[in-house]
């Protein structure tokens, strides 16, 4: 009894010494694979980009670089327009060091010269990767005028990225009277910061800017200056809008002006005028492209209108291609939304027909359907026939089926799938809710469990996921 005693007592002593110390929690750097890339290949390829999308995601330092001078060395030669290829490649799949590092072995090679598109394209990786001041210093150094003229966008586009109305006004000023040319695309940029930061005021002295100093105005002028007439005087003015909007010669209204129209009279509760505009839309799809129809069922979907959903859907398989899973996903989303479940696993079964692979991201949606209507057995048989099918279970899985273990009360399934989660976090940013965070710790509080509250706090903290509440709740097992 007395050594059973001590031991506890010894626990206690080390979870106050783990609950008062400082958070260190590792953050999720670039660097944090050292594993050198595989190169090794039975049959080399002929593709740049293949070999440098081979690389891990994140490799060591200079590895892409040491795979563009291996492959041109190789070959005794080398292009640009080859490694403009690799970089588009590259910064679409987000690998935007390796793109930076292609850039900078062309910047070492003498018989190279970076063009203004190359000087666009790279602060555009720098901003994305190290954010706006180092994008600002390399603006900074760039000596041509057009290379200057050309990295300005992605600059501002970064501004407004981080919300940071400060600077890009700034910017913008700077721009116009160093007398470089300020084109609608500039303009919109600025509109749709004043959007993201409720500023709507501003986007009418941006178009009036814009009239007196005769820069054209195209689609996405119109549909920002129509949103921010619709916060600032309402649903007249957007209809003024429109109608100089279709007096505009050098404007073609396609389907995402009367997407526009339809969501700004289904927030002045005008559901009428809305599905007339949806219905207008659909006449604009393009034969070819996918974007309209998603963008149209979700408009349905937010007017509750579950024949549109279905109808667009229907449309949508007219267009020549693969059905990417994208798409599926926002028809199993929009079909949900309206409340049609049983449509939801009809599109579900379509995609496993045609599916290459068991994308987890796609069960995901119809798990989290699942979930929110206390179904945690169809959950469960979901999840279990993604296994069977050799999908493999991303964080958003273990949270969605954590939801619904804590919900139905099953404290030992949830236990576990906080476990996997958590497994996960080395590498990804994914954090789990705090309340199915605090509802694990009540658990061991609840069955006195002090010897797993240790181990889970030691974990939690591990990744900065502590907090007072939760220390007080596992402190609490102890004294059970």
């Amino acid at each position: 009894m007395a050594a059973a005693a001590a031991g506890r007592s010894r626990r206690l002593t080390g979870f106050l010494l783990l609950a008062c110390r400082t958070p260190n929690p590792k953050p999720l750097s670039s660097s944090s694979s050292t594993a050198p890339p595989t190169t090794a290949r039975v049959r080399e390829d002929n593709d740049l980009t293949r070999r440098l999308l081979r690389l891990r995601f994140r490799p060591p330092s200079g590895a892409a670089a040491a795979a563009v001078e291996r492959w041109a060395r190789e070959r005794g030669h080398v292009s640009q327009p080859e490694l403009r290829r690799a970089i588009v490649q590259l910064r679409g799949t987000r690998r935007y060091e390796h793109a930076l590092e292609v850039f900078s072995w062309m910047d070492s090679c003498n018989s190279l010269e970076l063009s203004s598109w190359d000087h666009a394209a790279r602060l555009g990786l720098i901003a994305k990767a190290h954010g706006a001041s180092q994008a600002e210093e390399y603006y900074k150094k760039l000596k041509s005028a057009a290379a200057k003229r050309a990295a300005s966008f992605p600059l501002l586009h970064c501004y407004v990225t981080e919300r940071n109305v400060q600077k890009a006004e700034t910017f913008m000023a700077d721009l116009q009277s160093c007398g470089l040319p300020v084109d609608p695309h500039t303009f919109n940029e600025m509109m749709k910061l004043y959007v993201a930061t409720c500023q709507y005021e501003k986007v009418l002295s941006v178009i009036d800017l814009m009239k007196r100093n005769n820069v054209p105005r195209n689609v996405l002028s119109y549909n920002l200056w129509m949103n921010a007439c619709a916060q600032v005087s309402g649903v007249a003015s957007v209809q003024s809008v429109f109608k100089e909007m279709v007096n505009d010669d050098m404007v073609e209204i396609g389907w995402s002006t009367y997407c526009t129209l339809a969501n700004i009279f289904r927030m002045h509760g005008l559901t009428t005028k809305a599905q007339a505009c949806l219905r207008k839309a659909e006449t604009k799809l393009s034969p070819t492209g996918r974007l309209g129809y998603s963008f149209l069922m979700t408009c349905y979907a937010a007017l509750n209108d579950s024949d549109g959903v279905l109808r667009l859907w229907e449309a949508s398989k007219s267009v020549p291609g693969r059905i990417p899973n994208a798409n599926y996903m926002t028809a199993l989303l929009c079909s949900i939304k309206v409340g049609d479940i049983s449509r939801a696993e009809w599109i579900f079964g379509s995609w496993e027909a045609e599916c290459r692979k068991h994308d987890v991201r796609v069960s995901n949606v119809l798990l989290g359907a699942y979930v929110r209507n206390g179904w945690i057995e169809k959950a469960e048989r979901l999840h279990l026939h993604m296994l069977e099918k050799g999908a493999c279970p991303n964080y958003k899985t273990w949270e969605i089926l954590l939801e619904g273990y804590v919900q139905s009360r099953q404290m030992d399934k949830a236990v576990d799938a906080m476990k996997k989660g958590l497994s996960l976090l080395k590498s990804c940013h994914w954090r789990p809710p705090l309340e199915l965070v605090e509802a694990i710790a009540k658990h061991f509080e609840e069955q006195g469990s002090a010897d797993d509250a240790y181990r889970y706090a030691k974990v939690l903290q591990r990744f900065n996921l502590t907090s007072l509440p939760l220390y007080k709740s596992l402190l609490r097992a102890y004294q059970c």
